[in-house]
């Protein structure tokens, strides 16, 4: 019902009969999804915690976030200190990566079944793409490294990316961990298969074909064609080119109606800072897409909820930030980073050092 009621309100936004958005409205919800936030931020996992802090910090260089930065250190310290201790030999990451395939056993929904089925001739990619390389290109990006940096570097050459990111079945899987994953390869210096990635990705999700993808794979499509973008920015931290992905852009601006009606709001949102990163502020597409975003927002519960009108605080938090940032875009900045905040820096968790 409430994405029905969502699809004719932005129905009615196109056609001219609602009056659009102002900047005030949007700046007043994105303060009330931030206030609901950051009241309980800390209750959060340390993964989402971080997340928010880490998004919030780069659009605004807000010292408030440090402590929801140092959280999100100490969990990459963590998982990186284990590796290099107890997974980095074949056997021990295929033990790893058999016990994480075991969780998605037994789940029904597309997306779970797609990714067992998909991953389970390729099981490592559990370890390597979605727990170690994001760990170290995090990691990276503080502007620091693990004392075990060259061990661990050792285990992702052993491995042929390639494999995973040209893959069809894992494509339609993990399209946007593979984006996120091909880039942060070309950020540590490692192998370089964005291209090969994109291309493979193209050819997976032809246009031609999007009225017979199912919800869950057309949002994946999605996803993949955000996460291009946002991977080049470093994750908010530096604008993007247009012309670097012109066929995104000129994709989302064919679309944007259908994503409107087809899409979550995390897409949603995500379209929208797409255009917002490569300086496009004044594109139809920013505004419908915070028009939507901006109708979504529940004024009695101060966030958004999920499509099915789920609350949760955690789960929601992905959309919710990039909602403040699409409503409250303020600017990209190559942050934090141990050589430019050290005040962010004042005590590195233990494993990590210096670059």
């Amino acid at each position: 019902m409430r994405r029905q009621l969502l699809s004719l309100l932005i129905g009615l936004s196109i056609s001219g009969f609602c009056v659009a958005g102002t900047p005030e409205q949007y700046q007043n919800s994105a303060d009330m999804i931030k206030q609901t936030y950051e009241q309980r931020l800390f209750t959060l996992p340390a993964f989402k915690e971080g997340h928010y802090g880490l998004r919030m910090y780069r659009q605004t260089l807000d010292d408030k976030y440090a402590a929801a930065i140092w959280s999100d250190m100490a969990r990459v310290a963590s998982r990186l200190n284990y590796f290099a201790a107890e997974v980095n030999t074949p056997e021990s990451i295929y033990l790893y990566s058999e016990q994480r395939l075991s969780g998605y056993l037994g789940k029904e929904d597309e997306r779970s079944v797609r990714r067992f089925s998909a991953t389970k001739y390729n099981p490592e990619y559990l370890y390597l793409g979605v727990d170690l390389l994001g760990s170290m290109a995090r990691t990276n990006e503080y502007g620091l490294k693990h004392q075990q940096d060259e061990k661990l570097r050792k285990v992702l050459r052993h491995y042929d990316f390639s494999r995973y990111a040209t893959d069809a079945d894992m494509i339609r899987a993990w399209s946007a961990q593979l984006a996120n994953q091909v880039y942060w390869l070309r950020q540590l210096g490692e192998q370089d298969v964005v291209q090969a990635f994109t291309d493979s990705f193209r050819e997976v999700y032809p246009d031609s074909n999007d009225k017979k993808l199912s919800p869950q794979q057309y949002g994946n499509k999605l996803y993949g064609m955000t996460h291009i973008i946002l991977a080049d920015s470093h994750y908010y931290q530096k604008g993007v080119k247009e012309a670097d992905h012109q066929w995104i852009y000129d994709y989302f601006r064919e679309n944007i109606d259908t994503i409107l009606v087809r899409a979550k709001e995390d897409v949603i949102a995500e379209v929208g800072v797409s255009f917002l990163l490569a300086g496009l502020d004044d594109d139809p597409v920013v505004e419908k897409t915070r028009q939507a975003i901006n109708k979504a927002v529940d004024p009695n519960k101060g966030m958004i909820p999920s499509v099915d009108g789920d609350f949760d605080f955690s789960s929601g938090e992905h959309r919710n930030v990039l909602a403040i940032m699409l409503l409250d875009w303020q600017k990209v900045n190559p942050a934090p980073n141990y050589q430019n905040q050290p005040e962010i820096f004042k005590q590195i968790p233990y494993g990590l050092e210096a670059k």
